[in-house]
Order: C-alpha cells, then structure tokens, then sequence
C-alpha cells in the first residue's frame, strides 16, 4: 500500500456529499436524457479528474444534449462551437478588432474573445473542420489559456472541452491528429439504445418540451471535488497494474504479449497512465469510496485506452478492434492480480 491511505474526516464527507449529489444529478438529467447512464457518469469522471471527454456516434444519439444538460445542472458558462469545413482558428480563440478609443480620431486593436473562453466547451462535429482548426484547442485543453499575437490570456476554471465527433467513415470528416486525440482524456462511444429505451424516447420526448433543469451544483463546489479527487489513496497494486496495462498495448515493449504484436501498430503513451489513475479516483469518489479499487481502474481502462491503441491492418482485416484488445488486456491484469 501507498503511504497515504486514510482520507482526512473532511475528505469522507465531501465525498458522502458528492455521491449524494451524483445521484440527484443522474435523476435531473433522466428528464431529458434517457438511457446512457454510462455516458454521463464518464463525463463526470473526465470533470472531477480535470480532463476532456470525446463523445463519438452517429447522429441522433443526444450528444449535444447531453452535454448541454450538464452545463445546466453544474451552474456553468456554456458555449457551443458548431466545427465546419470554413470554421477559422480566431472564430474559437477569439481576434484583435480595431476599435475607437477615448481619444477623438485614434483607434487601437482590442482582444474579442472567442467562444473557448466559457467554463464547459461543446466542441460539436469537431472532426467536420480541418487539422488546422482543430489545433486551435490543443493549447487550451493542455494549458487552459489562450495566446493570440504573442498575448497569454487564461480560461475561466473550471474548463472543459467536451467534444463529438461522427464516425470517420462518413462523408466530410477529418480524422483528428494522434496529439489532439492524446488530449482527451476518455474517447465514449454512444450506441444506439435498447428496445425499451427507445419506447420510452418516443412516449417521454414528443410531447411538451420539459422545464429547466435544476441547478445542482456549481464551479466553486466542483474545484473542492477535483482537489478531494487529487488526495484520494490509491494502493501500490493499481498504480502497478495501471503501468503494465499501458506498457502491454506497445507492440515493441517487452511486456506486450505476440498477440498484441500481431495486431497493433502503437499503442498508449506515459499519459495514459496519468488518465488511468486519475479517472479510477474520480470514479472511486464518485461512487462513495475511500480509497481506488481495482473495479475502479478496470471501469475507466476501455474508454482511457480506446483511442490510444492504433491497430494495423491485419486486425483491421479480422475484424479486431482496440476495444477488443483493451478488453484482453484487462483480462490478462485480472490474472496477475488473482495471483
């Protein structure tokens, strides 16, 4: 075990607090969202471990709303940025306009600032708009600030990018380079619902538009929860299994099984293993525990490891996908931990 393993008095009823509040929040959003519970507890863990989430499926999923209900229930500034083929990096950071001053026939440029200056960020369709673009959010999601004409300007906090993005096998996409896809910390995947899901859409969502929702939470109390997040113990065992999970997705690692040889072209780098970590403590705060369990860090493997694990085309021919793979993985950790 770590050094640290007891949560201070303080910390156990934040986060008795907190799990109180999860659940009212999943209540709140239920008026609006229905299914994709793991959905939303995902984006909650990408916010309490300070990280970004990128929501990808087809259209008619209720991204967008989903991530518009969260804003709403967390009392934050919201902006959407709807991506397209025109979209510039300025119509994002924001631009220097030439203005009048207080001084009659002189003008000097005053900074815009964009729509990235918010406290949560819909970043709609982001792969409809060229690498160019899309690199517009890398220095924002790394630092949380902006820097136009040499000028450093800083993002309101707490700050989050929460992306989606179509399946690239549609018509007018561009796949996001392997940096900015690195950024986020949890790739999700939206599936179409259940039977009875979508009975309940039809019945719940056609008729009157539902009220606003109710305001559960607010910027100040999720910096408390982040900072909580941080001081969450976290025994020897799973930063150990969170290492050899990462460094066996490396087909040219010593620890990568022939299988993963076989199928995969690169795999996670040193900052999946940050993610890893963090988001097992997020979702162990959320879930009203003390200290990261091993279920912790098995739960947030899949959407940590998706996007980072490349497959060649030999997986690719045999229908193997890196969900598969994270799956094996994890499969292989359970068995080192047995023993």
């Amino acid at each position: 075990m770590t050094q640290h393993t007891q949560t201070s008095a303080s910390d156990v009823a934040a986060i008795d607090d907190l799990r109180d509040i999860y659940g009212q929040l999943r209540a709140e959003i239920g008026k609006v969202i229905i299914g994709q519970d793991l959905v939303i507890e995902r984006l909650l863990i990408c916010i309490l471990a300070r990280g970004h989430g990128l929501l990808m499926g087809v259209p008619g999923l209720a991204k967008t709303t989903i991530v518009n209900a969260l804003s709403q229930v967390m009392s934050l500034e919201f902006n959407r940025i709807q991506f397209t083929p025109d979209l510039m990096p300025s119509d994002i950071t924001g631009t220097d306009i030439l203005q009048e001053t207080d001084q009659p026939g002189r003008r000097a440029f005053q900074f815009v600032k964009g729509p990235i200056f918010a406290n949560i960020i819909l970043a709609d369709e982001i792969n409809r708009t060229p690498p160019k673009t899309q690199s517009a959010l890398l220095e924002a999601m790394q630092e949380h600030r902006v820097t136009v004409a040499g000028r450093m300007f800083p993002l309101p906090s707490p700050f989050f990018v929460l992306a989606t993005q179509n399946p690239i096998e549609q018509e007018g996409t561009y796949p996001l380079p392997e940096a900015q896809l690195d950024r986020f910390m949890f790739l999700i995947a939206l599936d179409y619902p259940d039977l009875e899901q979508e009975r309940r859409i039809a019945r719940e969502t056609t008729g009157a538009a539902p009220g606003a929702l109710k305001h559960l939470i607010n910027g100040e109390q999720i910096l408390k929860f982040q900072e909580i997040v941080q001081r969450i113990p976290v025994p020897d065992h799973i930063y150990d299994a969170a290492v050899d999970l990462v460094r066996s997705t490396r087909p040219k690692s010593d620890e990568a099984a022939d299988w993963v040889k076989k199928w995969v072209t690169w795999g996670a780098g040193p900052r999946a293993v940050q993610y890893l970590i963090r988001g097992a403590k997020a979702r162990a705060v959320l879930h009203g525990s003390y200290l990261v369990r091993m279920e912790d860090l098995e739960a947030v493997a899949e959407p940590v490891l998706m996007h980072r694990i490349l497959t060649n085309f030999q997986a690719q021919s045999e229908g193997v996908t890196s969900s598969f793979i994270v799956e094996k993985l994890l499969d292989g950790v359970r068995g080192e931990v047995k023993r």
